[in-house]
């Protein structure tokens, strides 16, 4: 059988020092420092990156869990990641962040500062695997002035896709009108807006409290940035902008399918905000351009007769060590063809030419 070629749609980097190094002069007051509780418990270690006055959890990776190492999980050294890489049969791996998944400050000048500075250090490292490294744009939410001349700069150093979060980002929800001129440049400039799980709205909770927030603390706003541009007519008013949801997984896509057509048939005029004609066909994420992220083992078969074959996803999320790691998904999925499972041509869809088309790589 012919190799498929791989490209791993959710991996991650995990800040480091060096990220901070390319902060712009005069804004060295915002750099974030690591920091450790009071009381340091060798057996389950807990660090912080100190950021304006506030606390963000510094995750203490294991190797054997996270299947990485220090050098490959902060591209410490870019050429030991790909030669990861080859080992698991990945072509190009796309790349999200782990401090900037929430919010980590509520003053603008400091997001601007931050985002700048890991953007600059991402497309630095990244320019080292000759295209084999792709990463996704943090823009500032709270500085739309950036917005176009940091996007057009980032396209040019090989940014492949914008990251977005599904619930609130500057006060604002990501229906709301503030947002339409990102959207319009993320779609003059060709590239995917991204909903990866994660949170908009800045959460200091003290590490030990972290598993409390649950489903609602970083994926229910996944779902609900999907739901709210579908049920306010962002995806029409947008034709070509491609949409993602990552990590997230995709069996919520058909309570959100069902809920919007049940929802919008209470609305005579169709769009629940503006009274536009609004329809849903049957073909809602092919026709809307929203890609979704699968987890290999979820109920395929059944989701397909929702999402399509030619709008799934998946990724290993590499060097987190949580529930959605799945360092092997290219072998889990060619073995449910094996058995019959799902057809060889969404394999060959799920591993390449969809995350190609969705990133535009």
């Amino acid at each position: 059988m012919e190799r498929i070629q791989v490209i791993d749609a959710d991996t991650h980097v995990d800040e480091t020092e060096d990220t901070w190094e390319y902060l712009d002069p005069g804004d060295e007051q915002y750099r974030p420092e690591t920091t450790f509780p009071s009381r340091y418990d060798a057996q389950r270690p807990i660090r912080y990156w100190s950021i304006d006055g506030h606390r963000k959890h510094r995750r203490v990776r294991d190797d054997s869990k996270s299947r990485t190492t220090l050098e490959t999980r902060e591209l410490i050294d870019v050429q030991a990641r790909l030669r990861h890489m080859d080992e698991l049969g990945t072509e190009v791996q796309v790349i999200y962040p782990s401090l900037f998944l929430v919010e980590p400050t509520v003053r603008p000048e400091v997001e601007l500062a931050l985002t700048r500075s890991y953007n600059r250090w991402l497309a630095d490292r990244c320019s080292e695997s000759h295209g084999r490294l792709r990463w996704v744009f943090i823009p500032s939410a709270s500085n739309p002035e950036s917005w176009s001349k940091e996007l057009q700069a980032a396209k040019d150093q090989g940014a492949c896709g914008v990251l977005k979060k599904g619930d609130q980002e500057a006060g604002k929800w990501p229906a709301d009108p503030y947002f339409y001129p990102l959207y319009e440049e993320i779609q003059r400039l060709d590239m995917p807006l991204c909903f990866h799980l994660g949170a908009g709205t800045p959460d200091f909770t003290p590490a030990r409290e972290l598993p409390f927030r649950g489903f609602m603390g970083t994926k229910a706003p996944v779902i609900n940035g999907i739901s709210t541009l579908l049920s306010n007519g962002v995806t029409a008013r947008f034709p070509t902008l491609r949409i993602g949801s990552i990590e997230a997984g995709a069996s919520w896509v058909p309570f959100v399918v069902y809920d919007l057509r049940r929802r919008l048939e209470r609305f005579e005029d169709g769009n629940i905000r503006t009274g536009e004609a609004q329809e849903l066909g049957d073909d809602i994420f092919r026709s809307n351009r929203i890609y979704v992220t699968c987890q290999v083992d979820e109920d395929l078969p059944y989701l397909l007769g929702y999402i399509g074959e030619d709008n799934l996803l998946t990724g290993s999320d590499y060097t987190h060590q949580d529930q959605s790691q799945e360092m092997r998904f290219p072998e889990r999925l060619q073995q449910r063809a094996d058995r019959g499972e799902i057809s060889q041509s969404t394999v060959r869809k799920i591993l390449y030419d969809n995350p190609k088309t969705f990133y535009g790589l």
